[in-house]
């Protein structure tokens, strides 16, 4: 089981992200090893080290099962602890310390636009983000929720299509 730090927690927005959640302290972390081949690719200053990156983003791609591109637009502190069958679309955008659980599609419905989703926002398993929609700063998807359209902060969304049954109260040592 993953431990999340206690500065990784929900919080208010902050776009300072926590790397922590990112690196891999063990060999068998798939979604660290994964993201770590995306952020190698992304900052690689040779071809060689390109092309290294690549190898190791096919080969967790390949034991995850995920489509996370090489041209990830996520900031940091991306946090996958079941990274298995994740599909994200190149060009959506991923804020600070955002959560994305097992199963999560983040791409288009075919009607244009991509999502783009707030600093800490937290994606349960099975959800679908599609098209244009805009997540707020740490809204939270329910598991297995259609999101067809805009989350505000701190809301919480949930089936299918997704509707805001709430808005989470902001923690007070954010």
């Amino acid at each position: 089981m993953l431990e999340t730090p206690p500065s990784a927690t929900r919080h208010a927005s902050s776009p300072v992200p926590d790397w922590s959640r990112e690196r891999a302290e063990r060999w068998w972390e798939p979604s660290r090893r994964l993201i770590g081949a995306v952020r190698d690719y992304q900052r690689a200053g040779s071809r060689l080290g390109r092309v290294a990156a690549v190898l190791r983003h096919r080969f967790w791609s390949a034991v995850c099962s995920s489509e996370v591109p090489l041209t990830l637009n996520a900031g940091g502190g991306l946090l996958m602890p079941h990274p298995f069958g994740i599909v994200i679309h190149p060009e959506a955008e991923l804020g600070v310390n955002c959560l994305v659980m097992q199963g999560v599609t983040i791409g288009t419905n075919g009607k244009g636009g991509l999502p783009r989703l707030g600093n800490g926002v937290d994606v349960g398993p099975g959800a679908a983000i599609l098209g244009g929609v805009q997540i707020g700063d740490n809204a939270a998807i329910g598991a297995n929720a259609v999101v067809l359209s805009d989350v505000p902060p701190y809301g919480v969304a949930v089936g299918i299509p997704a509707k805001v049954i709430r808005i989470a109260e902001p923690d007070a040592a954010g």
